[in-house]
């Protein structure tokens, strides 16, 4: 089969300067998630008094040794509650993602009880409602660790109240489709924070630190003058004993994890699906060079078999019909063993390259290959011989097929992901199952300065339609307006934080990534559970 021969200099001016903005970009990214996971840390004396393990502690401990965690969203919220970086909290609360209970793969969403006693910071209900999606999708156990002061009443917004059932309604969901949610409440659980409990097949309880009740003592005074305690309300050893909502009752937080490792270990349940035989290659070409191959600047052009080449198993690419809408990339290739489908472009969509896309798309489905949009595109071609030659017609099929596509797709935004090409290559608006983003990847509707100067263009053609003079000063004004307000936006770090994605990565981790979500994806396909016309009561 075709290996990818590079052409590449590792010792070009280019390949050192992309390099360098490259590191950059991924240096601001780990500080982000340090500077969060460090403000969590802070607690730890005060977690050590009461006994208890820090939440990412907790996460840990209830993962198999040696098994990968791949966190999900981890920029999430960032600079939505305010432009200070340095305050401002990524990860909307909560530590997410997929890892490995007891041989089996698990979604894990853990609340970061170490920040702001675990409340949801801007973003949180999104970022829940995301990994219960992905869970769903995936057929993957949920795994609750509950500590959470809940909804923050002075940032109470109506809209996300009602909003807020869609997280009940899919743990009651999950749990029909067969799939077992499991919950450690490790501290607080109230008001609705109470059914996130409550919604669950199994329940472990904390002596002497687990609170789960409707209204805390300050509300039930205030409600109907009854005076009780926590602990009468809603302790753990009331509700293992009296009202029934506790399954188990621990002593401590690792005893509580020790629970919980032991009810996954009793499951009968498709373990880890066994692995391809290890007869595969690793990629020709070093997955280090992914940081100078990409430049920062989408305006400046890259031949994304270099990618590729960085990415598959043995560099081999099996490109399908290279001569025909030469600029979008379609063919096949493995990574790990595994067989994947990979769609991306070297610049616009045109016409053929779009019949080609579709064509393959549905290539893919017919032999159940998943498929890997690699997004590079400033989306599809515009042009009067283009509109002639069907590009709304040729386009709209494309996206029919990513639409309708009956295979596991994924997506990573590796460059410029505009206009519609961001649709047609499968862009999160059309449920990927993994969408990931490089600390470089720009999405928007266009370019800024294409913003900038079609409102320009418009701006001048109102006036002249008027016989009014165009004001130069003001217009200038408006162009660095638009500009300023579409680089913001199309960042990266500014679409992650709006959980657009399932987290910015590192270039180099892409491979790895990509091999961990094509084995969750595989496994989930495979597995065969027995859905219920109902969720697990409680007792």
């Amino acid at each position: 089969m075709p290996e990818i021969q590079s052409s590449v200099s590792t010792s070009s001016e280019a390949f050192r300067r992309n390099s360098a903005d490259m590191l950059a970009l991924v240096e601001k990214m780990r500080g982000i998630e340090e500077r969060t996971r460090a403000r969590s840390a802070r607690s730890k004396d005060r977690f050590e008094a009461r006994k208890q393990l820090l939440p990412r502690e907790r996460v840990a401990l209830l993962l198999d040794a040696g098994t990968p965690f791949l966190e999900l969203s981890s920029l999430a919220g960032w600079r939505c509650d305010t432009s200070d970086e340095e305050e401002s909290i990524a990860g909307s609360g909560i530590v997410a993602g997929i890892g490995v209970v007891s041989g089996i793969r698990c979604m894990i969403n853990a609340s970061d009880s170490g920040i702001a006693a675990g409340a949801l910071q801007p973003y949180g209900l999104d970022k829940q409602l995301r990994v219960q999606e992905i869970a769903l999708e995936n057929r993957l156990p949920y795994i609750q660790l509950v500590e959470s002061a809940g909804a923050n009443l002075m940032a109470y917004r109506v809209e996300d109240f009602v909003r807020g059932g869609n997280m009940f309604r899919n743990l009651a969901r999950l749990s029909a489709a067969g799939l077992p949610v499991i919950t450690v409440a490790h501290g607080s659980s109230t008001a609705g924070g109470a059914y996130q409990t409550g919604l669950s097949d199994y329940i472990v309880m904390v002596r002497g630190r687990t609170r789960a009740f409707l209204a805390g003592p300050p509300l039930l005074k205030a409600a109907t003058g009854e005076i009780a305690t926590e602990e009468e309300l809603g302790g753990a050893e009331m509700h293992t004993s009296i009202s029934g909502l506790g399954d188990y009752l621990a002593e401590d937080d690792r005893d509580a994890i020790r629970i919980a490792r032991n009810i996954m270990a009793d499951l009968t349940w498709d373990r880890l699906a066994p692995e391809p035989a290890k007869d595969w290659s690793l990629p020709n070409y070093d997955p280090e060079g992914l940081i100078g191959v990409m430049p920062t600047d989408h305006k400046r052009p890259v031949d994304m078999r270099e990618v590729i080449a960085r990415i598959v198993d043995g560099s081999i690419f099996s490109e399908i019909g290279a001569n025909y809408g030469s600029a979008t990339l379609c063919g096949y290739a493995r990574i790990e063993g595994r067989a994947i489908g990979i769609v991306t472009n070297n610049g616009p969509i045109d016409p053929a390259g779009a019949n080609k896309a579709t064509h393959f798309i549905q290539a893919c489905c017919q032999s159940a290959t998943p498929i890997l949009y690699l997004n590079n595109t400033t989306g599809f071609i515009v042009g009067r011989a283009f509109e002639e030659a069907g590009m709304i017609k040729h386009g709209s099929k494309m996206i029919q097929a990513v639409t309708n596509a009956t295979v596991p797709q994924i997506t990573i935004y590796c460059g410029a992901s505009f206009g519609a090409g961001n649709y047609g290559m499968c862009g999160r608006g059309f449920h990927p199952r993994f969408c990931f983003s490089w600390p470089n990847a720009k999405t928007a509707v266009m370019g800024a300065d294409q913003a900038a100067g079609t409102m320009e263009i418009v701006t001048r053609a109102a006036a002249e339609r008027r016989g009014a003079t165009v004001d130069e000063e003001q217009l200038a004004a408006q162009r660095a307006k638009i500009t300023e307000r579409f680089s913001g936006q199309m960042d990266a770090f500014h679409t992650s934080a709006r959980l657009l994605d399932d987290g910015v990565i590192d270039p180099r981790d892409t491979r790895s990534i990509l091999a961990e979500v094509m084995k969750i994806c595989s496994e989930g396909d495979a597995r065969k559970l027995q859905p219920m016309q109902f969720s697990v009561a409680r007792p």
